[in-house]
């Protein structure tokens, strides 16, 4: 029998040691360690149904990868296993939590982190922005939350569809609060460049997602900074005149080497391929977007009011924070104004900057792999204009 940790790890961690093959032996205890601590952390969360749903799948998959008892010696990114001596402690009964591993094995637990080898066993979250009821978004004529009335027969049928009733609360609830006119937050007009702004905003809110893989709540803190450092608007104080230099900004980033591991220049053609499907879902999807970014904005900044211990730049992140706040409620006052209209046009100038932008990607490529010589195994590399 292999010993179950003293406190429980975080999932991070769990999931992350999945990676570790050595040996039969290694696999059997280390997915067995993990598989208790899954368990373990499971009493520890809210008996939220999702939430069991996600964890079970998480220990299903664990144990079909048992059954196969694969002996790899090192994976794809060269993540060793678990040492000999931590098998051995596991092997006596010992209780093994992180902070028994090694020094090098807490390294290769933070080189897995950074380099996203998480997302390996980690299954994909399927956007809310795809799913059929995102369509059927009914926001009330003040902008805010409809009070849904309760049906007894609906509500039956619901508990018997369980996956269909979580799938339709996966889309984030509007405000509940009617939006105020927009000339009552500004005396001046609002910029002609707010529509620009606001692919700005949609990209960042769906690369956050993406990246927490649909649940920003697990870190509010760390998914907010994510959410400026990808923004230029939010995050740079930014005031992009084109939607050509909105996209590219946020193209940028997103294939900096803060986040390359989460998959580059592929990566953000989806995310552009994502802003354009949901300004096409209309003006009452765009407030939900909106309201949800408000909530992980203000989950953050109470998360940093709780905080204790000392945060570098506090002050200054609080700050930006607060502004970005107000900026995504302003934005979505001003969204709750627009006709349709409005966003099929936006929509169609994001797709048209996102075809440009892949037909320069593919002749560029092309350009390269032309400037191979016949007779050699070797590409000249010319900067391309």
């Amino acid at each position: 029998m292999c010993a179950r940790s003293s406190s429980p790890s975080t999932l991070a961690l769990v999931v992350t040691l999945a990676t570790a093959h050595s040996s039969a032996i290694s696999v059997r205890c280390t997915e067995s360690f993990m598989r208790e601590n899954v368990v373990e952390e499971l009493q520890h969360v809210q008996p939220h149904d999702k939430t069991k749903r996600k964890m079970l799948d998480i220990l299903k998959r664990l144990h079909s990868e048992e059954e196969e008892e694969e002996e790899d010696s090192m994976d794809e990114d060269g993540v060793d296993s678990l040492s000999e001596e931590t098998i051995r402690k596991i092997l006596s009964g010992d209780q093994i939590s992180f902070d028994d591993l090694s020094a090098e094995e807490r390294k290769r637990f933070q080189r897995a982190l950074a380099s996203g080898e998480l997302s390996k066993m980690i299954e994909p979250w399927d956007p809310w922005w795809f799913k059929p009821s995102a369509r059927k978004i009914r926001l009330g004529q003040e902008g805010n939350q409809l009070v849904q009335p309760i049906n007894e027969e609906s509500s039956s049928q619901s508990l018997e569809d369980g996956e269909e009733s979580s799938s339709s609360n996966e889309i984030p609830p509007g405000p509940e609060a009617p939006l105020p006119p927009i000339r009552k937050l500004s005396s001046t007009e609002p910029s002609p460049l707010l529509p620009v702004h606001l692919v700005d905003i949609i990209y960042s809110y769906c690369f956050t997602l993406r990246l927490y893989n649909g649940d920003w709540r697990s870190d509010p803190i760390g998914s907010s900074m994510v959410v400026l450092s990808i923004s230029l608007v939010l995050g740079h104080g930014g005031q992009p005149e084109t939607v050509l230099e909105a996209l590219s900004h946020c193209l940028e980033q997103t294939c900096s080497p803060a986040y390359k591991h989460a998959g580059g220049l592929r990566f953000g053609i989806a995310l552009v391929d994502d802003t354009v499907s949901i300004l096409s879902l209309g003006t009452d999807a765009l407030i939900c977007l909106l309201c949800d970014l408000q909530r992980l904005l203000q989950g953050a900044e109470k998360e940093m009011r709780l905080e204790k211990g000392r945060m570098p730049r506090r002050a200054e992140i609080k700050s930006q924070l607060k502004l970005a706040r107000r900026k995504v409620y302003f934005m979505m006052c001003w969204a709750h104004e627009q006709p349709d209209e409005v966003w099929s046009s936006l929509a169609a100038l994001v797709r048209a900057e996102k075809d440009i932008a892949v037909a320069h990607g593919e002749s560029k490529r092309y350009a390269k792999s032309a400037e191979k010589p016949e007779g050699t195994g070797k590409v000249l590399i010319e900067e391309i204009q």
